[in-house]
Protein backbone atom coordinates (compact mmCIF):
# COMPACT_ATOMS: atom_id res chain seq x y z
CA UNK A 1 0.00 0.00 0.00
CA UNK A 2 1.24 3.45 -0.94
CA UNK A 3 1.69 5.45 2.27
CA UNK A 4 3.69 8.32 0.80
CA UNK A 5 2.35 11.84 1.41
CA UNK A 6 0.10 13.29 -1.25
CA UNK A 7 -2.73 15.66 -2.16
CA UNK A 8 -5.64 15.75 -4.57
CA UNK A 9 -7.01 18.47 -6.79
CA UNK A 10 -8.52 19.34 -10.13
CA UNK A 11 -6.93 18.73 -13.51
CA UNK A 12 -6.85 22.07 -15.33
CA UNK A 13 -5.43 20.84 -18.62
CA UNK A 14 -2.05 20.56 -20.32
CA UNK A 15 0.76 22.98 -21.11
CA UNK A 16 4.44 22.80 -22.02
CA UNK A 17 7.60 23.83 -20.23
CA UNK A 18 10.98 24.55 -21.79
CA UNK A 19 13.91 22.78 -20.15
CA UNK A 20 17.33 24.38 -19.65
CA UNK A 21 18.62 22.77 -22.85
CA UNK A 22 15.65 24.08 -24.84
CA UNK A 23 13.72 20.81 -25.05
CA UNK A 24 9.93 20.96 -24.68
CA UNK A 25 8.32 19.03 -21.81
CA UNK A 26 4.55 18.36 -22.06
CA UNK A 27 2.94 18.77 -18.62
CA UNK A 28 -0.42 18.30 -16.98
CA UNK A 29 -1.44 21.13 -14.63
CA UNK A 30 -3.19 20.12 -11.39
CA UNK A 31 -4.62 22.68 -8.99
CA UNK A 32 -4.46 21.32 -5.43
CA UNK A 33 -5.80 23.28 -2.46
CA UNK A 34 -6.23 20.53 0.14
CA UNK A 35 -7.18 21.16 3.77
CA UNK A 36 -6.82 18.67 6.62
CA UNK A 37 -10.35 18.05 7.91
CA UNK A 38 -9.66 14.95 9.98
CA UNK A 39 -7.04 12.52 11.25
CA UNK A 40 -7.05 8.77 11.83
CA UNK A 41 -4.79 7.31 14.51
CA UNK A 42 -3.81 3.76 15.29
CA UNK A 43 -4.94 4.11 18.91
CA UNK A 44 -8.46 5.20 18.00
CA UNK A 45 -9.10 3.88 14.48
CA UNK A 46 -6.56 1.07 14.06
CA UNK A 47 -4.58 2.86 11.32
CA UNK A 48 -2.97 6.21 10.58
CA UNK A 49 -4.32 8.52 7.88
CA UNK A 50 -5.11 12.10 6.94
CA UNK A 51 -8.56 13.11 5.73
CA UNK A 52 -8.24 15.92 3.18
CA UNK A 53 -10.94 18.16 1.77
CA UNK A 54 -11.03 20.50 -1.20
CA UNK A 55 -13.26 23.29 -2.55
CA UNK A 56 -15.39 24.86 0.21
CA UNK A 57 -19.12 24.38 -0.18
CA UNK A 58 -22.07 26.36 1.14
CA UNK A 59 -23.10 25.30 4.62
CA UNK A 60 -26.66 24.76 3.46
CA UNK A 61 -25.43 22.20 0.92
CA UNK A 62 -24.14 19.81 3.61
CA UNK A 63 -26.52 17.34 5.25
CA UNK A 64 -26.76 17.11 9.03
CA UNK A 65 -24.20 14.33 9.33
CA UNK A 66 -21.56 16.19 7.29
CA UNK A 67 -22.39 19.52 8.90
CA UNK A 68 -21.89 17.98 12.33
CA UNK A 69 -18.58 16.45 11.25
CA UNK A 70 -17.25 19.76 9.96
CA UNK A 71 -18.57 21.69 12.96
CA UNK A 72 -16.84 19.29 15.34
CA UNK A 73 -13.59 19.61 13.38
CA UNK A 74 -13.91 23.39 13.21
CA UNK A 75 -13.46 23.41 9.43
CA UNK A 76 -15.67 24.89 6.71
CA UNK A 77 -17.64 22.26 4.72
CA UNK A 78 -15.76 20.90 1.71
CA UNK A 79 -17.02 19.60 -1.62
CA UNK A 80 -14.71 16.58 -1.90
CA UNK A 81 -13.05 14.35 0.69
CA UNK A 82 -10.20 11.88 0.32
CA UNK A 83 -8.40 9.75 2.89
CA UNK A 84 -4.64 9.25 2.62
CA UNK A 85 -2.99 6.41 4.52
CA UNK A 86 0.27 7.76 5.95
CA UNK A 87 2.96 6.89 8.45
CA UNK A 88 2.36 8.12 12.03
CA UNK A 89 5.13 10.72 11.83
CA UNK A 90 3.50 12.27 8.73
CA UNK A 91 0.08 12.39 10.40
CA UNK A 92 1.59 14.11 13.44
CA UNK A 93 3.04 16.87 11.23
CA UNK A 94 -0.41 18.27 10.43
CA UNK A 95 -3.28 19.63 12.48
CA UNK A 96 -6.96 19.72 11.60
CA UNK A 97 -7.71 22.90 9.66
CA UNK A 98 -4.18 23.21 8.29
CA UNK A 99 -3.68 23.71 4.55
CA UNK A 100 -1.34 21.31 2.75
CA UNK A 101 1.57 23.30 1.30
CA UNK A 102 2.61 21.81 -2.00
CA UNK A 103 6.29 22.66 -1.62
CA UNK A 104 6.33 20.65 1.63
CA UNK A 105 4.82 17.59 -0.07
CA UNK A 106 6.43 17.62 -3.54
CA UNK A 107 9.64 18.89 -5.11
CA UNK A 108 10.77 19.22 -8.76
CA UNK A 109 12.25 16.00 -10.10
CA UNK A 110 10.31 13.82 -7.69
CA UNK A 111 8.39 10.81 -9.00
CA UNK A 112 4.70 10.55 -8.19
CA UNK A 113 1.81 8.16 -8.79
CA UNK A 114 -1.33 9.74 -10.27
CA UNK A 115 -4.82 8.26 -9.97
CA UNK A 116 -8.04 9.51 -11.55
CA UNK A 117 -11.26 8.38 -13.23
CA UNK A 118 -10.80 7.99 -16.98
CA UNK A 119 -13.17 9.62 -19.44
CA UNK A 120 -16.27 7.55 -20.09
CA UNK A 121 -16.58 6.43 -23.73
CA UNK A 122 -19.85 4.55 -23.48
CA UNK A 123 -20.52 1.28 -25.32
CA UNK A 124 -17.54 0.83 -27.65
CA UNK A 125 -16.51 -1.74 -30.20
CA UNK A 126 -13.43 -3.95 -30.02
CA UNK A 127 -11.31 -1.69 -32.27
CA UNK A 128 -11.69 1.27 -29.91
CA UNK A 129 -11.86 -0.73 -26.69
CA UNK A 130 -8.98 -3.18 -27.29
CA UNK A 131 -7.20 -1.77 -30.38
CA UNK A 132 -8.22 -4.66 -32.62
CA UNK A 133 -6.87 -4.44 -36.16
CA UNK A 134 -10.22 -5.13 -37.78
CA UNK A 135 -11.06 -7.47 -40.65
CA UNK A 136 -9.91 -7.30 -44.26
CA UNK A 137 -11.79 -5.10 -46.70
CA UNK A 138 -10.89 -7.02 -49.85
CA UNK A 139 -11.53 -10.48 -51.36
CA UNK A 140 -15.28 -9.95 -51.38
CA UNK A 141 -15.61 -9.08 -47.70
CA UNK A 142 -18.29 -6.55 -46.80
CA UNK A 143 -20.01 -5.26 -43.67
CA UNK A 144 -17.33 -6.86 -41.50
CA UNK A 145 -14.51 -4.31 -41.37
CA UNK A 146 -14.78 -3.50 -37.66
CA UNK A 147 -15.94 -6.86 -36.33
CA UNK A 148 -14.04 -8.86 -33.72
CA UNK A 149 -14.12 -12.21 -35.50
CA UNK A 150 -14.86 -15.59 -33.96
CA UNK A 151 -15.64 -15.64 -30.23
CA UNK A 152 -15.37 -19.36 -29.56
CA UNK A 153 -15.46 -22.93 -30.89
CA UNK A 154 -18.26 -25.25 -31.92
CA UNK A 155 -17.76 -28.53 -30.04
CA UNK A 156 -14.93 -28.15 -27.52
CA UNK A 157 -15.51 -26.41 -25.18
CA UNK A 158 -18.64 -25.25 -26.99
CA UNK A 159 -18.95 -21.96 -25.18
CA UNK A 160 -17.45 -18.49 -24.99
CA UNK A 161 -14.51 -18.46 -22.59
CA UNK A 162 -14.57 -16.01 -19.67
CA UNK A 163 -12.68 -12.78 -20.29
CA UNK A 164 -13.17 -12.83 -24.05
CA UNK A 165 -12.52 -9.39 -25.50
CA UNK A 166 -15.83 -8.16 -26.87
CA UNK A 167 -17.69 -4.85 -27.26
CA UNK A 168 -18.89 -3.23 -24.05
CA UNK A 169 -18.59 -0.35 -21.61
CA UNK A 170 -15.33 1.53 -22.12
CA UNK A 171 -13.76 4.09 -19.81
CA UNK A 172 -15.18 5.62 -16.61
CA UNK A 173 -12.87 3.50 -14.46
CA UNK A 174 -10.15 4.26 -11.94
CA UNK A 175 -6.80 4.48 -13.74
CA UNK A 176 -3.37 4.86 -12.13
CA UNK A 177 -0.28 6.19 -13.90
CA UNK A 178 2.88 5.30 -12.00
CA UNK A 179 6.23 7.06 -11.70
CA UNK A 180 5.46 10.37 -13.38
CA UNK A 181 8.00 13.13 -12.78
CA UNK A 182 7.11 16.44 -11.14
CA UNK A 183 8.34 19.24 -13.42
CA UNK A 184 7.34 22.33 -11.44
CA UNK A 185 5.74 23.14 -8.10
CA UNK A 186 4.08 26.56 -7.81
CA UNK A 187 2.96 26.85 -4.17
CA UNK A 188 1.83 30.48 -4.48
CA UNK A 189 -0.71 29.41 -7.14
CA UNK A 190 -1.41 25.91 -5.67
CA UNK A 191 -0.29 24.27 -8.90
CA UNK A 192 1.67 21.10 -9.64
CA UNK A 193 3.02 20.41 -13.14
CA UNK A 194 3.40 16.70 -13.89
CA UNK A 195 5.23 15.41 -16.93
CA UNK A 196 3.02 13.70 -19.51
CA UNK A 197 -0.68 13.01 -19.57
CA UNK A 198 -2.97 12.25 -16.65
CA UNK A 199 -6.21 10.21 -16.84
CA UNK A 200 -9.56 11.98 -16.80
CA UNK A 201 -11.10 15.06 -18.33
CA UNK A 202 -10.55 18.72 -17.51
CA UNK A 203 -11.81 19.73 -14.06
CA UNK A 204 -11.75 16.09 -12.98
CA UNK A 205 -10.37 15.12 -9.57
CA UNK A 206 -6.81 13.78 -9.53
CA UNK A 207 -5.06 12.07 -6.63
CA UNK A 208 -1.27 12.55 -6.44
CA UNK A 209 1.15 10.93 -4.03
CA UNK A 210 4.81 9.93 -3.95
CA UNK A 211 5.74 7.04 -6.23
CA UNK A 212 5.75 3.65 -4.57
CA UNK A 213 7.74 1.73 -7.20
CA UNK A 214 10.52 4.19 -7.96
CA UNK A 215 13.27 5.73 -5.88
CA UNK A 216 12.87 9.42 -5.41
CA UNK A 217 9.19 9.12 -4.48
CA UNK A 218 9.86 10.97 -1.22
CA UNK A 219 8.67 8.23 1.10
CA UNK A 220 6.93 8.84 4.39
CA UNK A 221 10.16 8.42 6.30
CA UNK A 222 11.92 11.09 4.19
Amino acid sequence: MNQNPGVFGRKLGMTQVFDDDGSVIPCTVVEARAVVVGKRTREKDGYDALVLGAEPRKEGRANKALAGFYEKAGVAPQTELREFRCAPDVVNQYEVGQTMKLDEVFEPGQFVDVQATSRGRGFSGVMRRYNFKGSVSSHGAHEYKRHGGSIGTNMTPGRVMPGKKMPGQHGNTTVSVLSQRVVRVLPDKDLVLIRGGVPGSKNGWVLIRGAVKKRGGKSASA
